[in-house]
């Protein structure tokens, strides 16, 4: 709530102050919009004040805006005493204001902090090892809003948890709603709400709902977030491709992976998929109007097409750019006919969302008809079961779906962390332009199904018709994502089960293999199919 009300306060702030200058002459209205700044201003401290941010966070915020306030206030004061001047610079200031400055006070709280779970895109500092993120207390990295995803008994209600309801002041609501109910067991889970003073207790609380008869299975409801950053690109391809996209020079990962030799067989064997494969990205939205992703994607919400970090959109661009459309880069797919895109926006424009709702989106892309789910998320986790996660792929898998999930990007053992340690995913680490283990990614020793893709300097669209070059094995998941929508086009009864042998089998097979699973080759993966 309170983050909703900082936005506002400032700009009460701001449009009272603008008047407070244009009414200077006229006492009784300057001493009413004195009032209102000094009301709106007061609004703004009280937001700023009890917002969830550090001290340190909270005094940058406020230096930056009374920096915005003190410009304005001098710009203005200025051209007071020319009126169409100072209108001018009215219509000029909220333009400003409407379209850049809103968005950064809206993404402001909550403070993106280091010690939270995270999958971070890192920047190339000349192969420097990337710092492994600290420990972090699993009572803060679970959701505020429901701390615990708890699966009842069948017929089961919540109240009946009575005692442990009463001893914690427990409060619950349903947490997902599948379309096909009696494929899965997801209907039967609640999102548990703890108050902030047992917060400290919350392992002994998922311990005494665990202990119930009423009680299948519990879990912490995890925070995921992403932080990706820009870097430059290292290498540049060498060779030659069929697709006149003036970015394709930087993609130095289609060398490693064969396109070059994927697209001469697919258009020596005149190759037609026999559905068009559709791909989810699910992330912090896709830019859905960006010239190399537009003709490709194909929106279920409105709100899903906008995305105010740029992850997604990387993402995106990487399973599913149009290639040969003289503009951007390309994706494994030669043309239109095999696969198209589209976003379930499970994370804010800051990157970071909860467990319960990347869930809800990995269920809503099921029903949806999704081919394919591209996860580029996760975090480290305070379980090994991930039951509610595994439930949520096996019901995508029952309706058609594979599920492609990132490894992490910590140097650690990516059966620590969620969603890459769940059940029946396809889980991608990244290699670096050696094609070595990228020195941040995790290793996929010891899931069921890992693969490799290049995850380093992946030059791919941003958000505003940009481009920008990424690491991380966020950037390898949707070249995963993107064959995968590939291989499902022409074969659309593909399992994810049939889909890791093939990329096993057909992949190369690299120095760090054993960590890394066996890099993904395109065209012996197409070859694999016939």
């Amino acid at each position: 709530m309170l983050t909703t009300i900082y936005p506002i306060g400032f700009f009460i702030s701001l449009l009272g102050l603008v008047a407070w200058f244009y009414f200077q002459e006229n006492r009784k209205y300057s001493l009413m919009m004195s009032r209102f700044f000094l009301g709106g201003f007061l609004v703004y401290l009280f937001s700023l004040a009890f917002a969830d941010a550090t001290l340190t966070y909270k005094l940058f915020v406020l230096f930056r805006d009374l920096i915005v306030l003190a410009v304005v206030s001098a710009g203005f004061n200025l051209f007071q005493r020319n009126r169409w001047t100072f209108l001018a610079m009215a219509a000029v200031t909220y333009g400003i204001m409407q379209g850049i400055y809103y968005q950064k006070l809206v993404n402001t709280f909550p403070e993106k902090r280091t010690n939270t779970s995270a999958i971070n895109e890192t920047p190339n500092n000349a192969g420097a090892p990337q710092p492994i993120p600290p420990t972090i207390s699993h009572a803060k990295n679970w959701d505020e809003n429901g701390e615990i995803l708890l699966d009842l008994k069948e017929a089961t209600d919540f109240k009946e948890l009575g005692s442990i309801i009463d001893k914690y002041d427990l409060t619950a609501q349903r947490a997902f709603y599948p379309e096909n109910e009696s494929q899965t067991n997801l209907d039967d889970y609640v999102v548990v709400n703890v108050p902030d003073k047992y917060i400290s207790k919350l392992p002994e609380i998922i311990s005494e709902l665990e202990a119930s008869s009423l009680v299948d299975y519990a879990e912490g409801n995890e925070n995921i977030l992403v932080d990706p950053m820009e870097v430059t690109p290292l290498k540049k391809s060498k060779r030659k491709y069929a697709v006149n996209d003036p970015g394709v020079d930087q993609l130095w990962g289609f060398d490693a992976m064969g396109v070059d030799k994927l697209y001469s067989y697919l258009q020596s064997k005149k190759i037609k998929p026999k559905k068009k494969a559709r791909i989810f990205i699910l992330d912090t939205g896709v830019d859905a109007e960006h010239e190399d992703i537009k003709a490709n994607y194909k929106s279920i919400k409105k709100s899903y097409d906008r995305d105010g970090n740029g992850h997604g959109t990387h993402c995106a661009g990487v399973a599913a750019s149009v290639s040969n459309n003289s503009k951007g880069v390309a994706s494994l797919s030669l043309n239109n006919e095999f696969v198209e895109v589209t976003s379930i926006k499970v994370l804010a424009n800051f990157g970071g969302g909860s467990q319960q709702g990347i869930i809800k989106g990995m269920l809503e892309a099921a029903d949806k008809g999704a081919d394919v789910i591209s996860m580029s998320l996760g975090g480290p986790s305070n379980s090994d079961r991930q039951k509610a996660y595994s439930d949520a792929v096996e019901y995508a898998n029952k309706k058609g779906a594979i599920v492609i999930v990132a490894a992490g990007n910590s140097k650690r053992n990516a059966k620590d962390f969620a969603p890459a340690n769940a059940k029946g995913v396809i889980t991608v680490s990244a290699i670096d332009t050696a094609l070595n283990k990228a020195s941040f990614s995790n290793h996929v020793t010891d899931v069921d199904m890992g693969i490799a893709a290049p995850g380093v300097a992946i030059y791919s669209s941003m958000p505003g018709n940009k481009y920008a070059s990424l690491n991380g094995t966020s950037m390898a998941t949707p070249y995963v994502a993107g064959l995968a929508g590939l291989l499902k086009s022409i074969k659309p009864d593909l399992t994810t089960k049939q889909l890791h042998k093939i990329l096993k089998k057909s992949g190369k097979k690299l120095k760090d293999s054993e960590q890394t699973g066996n890099l993904i080759q395109a065209d012996k993966a197409v070859k694999a199919l016939y």
